[in-house]
């Protein structure tokens, strides 16, 4: 629950900074946080928070991108909020790292010359090397120029 407490005391910090952007973010969090160890039986390790702020994240993105061009304002608090979530995810991969690891799974499968139809065993032993370090859509673009 380490994460979960790192947001509270953010949370605390910016309700005394009067950082209403940043408030209503941490605020949002740790509803879902709270949410999800209700689901859990009262268990959240670091490992469900830091899917829950993924998922807060990707959820915010969608926003960002689906909102029309005037509603400047909504873009601008989605992008704050951004910012203020990924400060509580882990470093993510970059391309190299995630090609890295691909590279490492084809190794262990034995696929020197990976095909399309191998892709649900290589996603299979790849993500959940990944899980919560890089975006699995990044790393299905990845995945697929390996493919011949």
């Amino acid at each position: 629950m380490a994460l979960m407490d790192d947001v509270r005391a953010g949370m605390m910090a910016a309700m005394k900074n009067k950082d209403k952007v940043r408030k209503d973010a941490l605020s949002a969090l740790l509803a879902a946080m709270k949410s999800k160890a209700i689901d859990n039986k009262g268990v959240l390790t670091d490992e469900d928070a830091i899917a829950v702020v993924a998922k807060e994240i990707k959820q915010l993105k969608e926003t960002l991108e689906t909102a029309p061009e005037s509603y400047v304002e909504v873009k601008e608090e989605c992008a704050a909020k951004i910012a203020v979530l990924s400060e509580f995810m882990p470093k993510q991969m970059d391309v190299e790292e995630i090609k890295e690891v691909i590279r490492g799974v084809l190794a262990q499968l034995g696929l020197e010359k990976p095909e399309a139809k191998q892709k649900g065993i290589i996603m299979k032993n790849l993500m959940p090397l990944v899980k919560g370090k890089a975006d699995g859509k990044l790393v299905n673009e990845v995945l697929a120029t390996f493919f011949a």
